[in-house]
């Protein structure tokens, strides 16, 4: 049984900071491309940040140089530092798992950025 899940969310001041982690669980975790997802209240889901299974990462234009993704494959997890958080990252953000055909989601976590 597959299990990909977050922990790290929670209320945090704008320009402070939050790690986020995903423990995966079931899957050949080193293989796999891995990526955080947000969705905001009323929006679509998107690509917050991605980790190939080689160690090549992409962001979006709007967290690059505040968020860090890494991953540490013998503890089959994935982080996501982010520092400098602004109220327009609060969101519920999602761990996914890429390989091949095969792609899994986690529950969630939420961060909510606000004074």
């Amino acid at each position: 049984q597959v299990q990909l899940v977050e922990s790290g969310g929670g209320l945090v001041q704008p320009g402070g900071s939050l790690r986020l982690s995903c423990a995966a669980s079931g899957i050949a975790f080193s293989i796999y491309n891995m990526g955080w997802y947000r969705q905001a209240p009323g929006k679509q889901r998107e690509l917050v940040a991605g980790i190939t299974s080689s160690g090549s990462t992409n962001y979006a234009d709007s967290v690059k140089g505040r968020f860090t993704i890494s991953r540490h494959n013998a503890k089959n997890t994935v982080y996501l530092q982010m520092n400098s958080l602004k109220t327009e990252d609060t969101a519920v953000y999602y761990c996914k798992a890429d390989w091949l055909t095969r792609n899994y989601w986690g529950q969630g976590t939420q961060v909510t950025v606000s004074s």
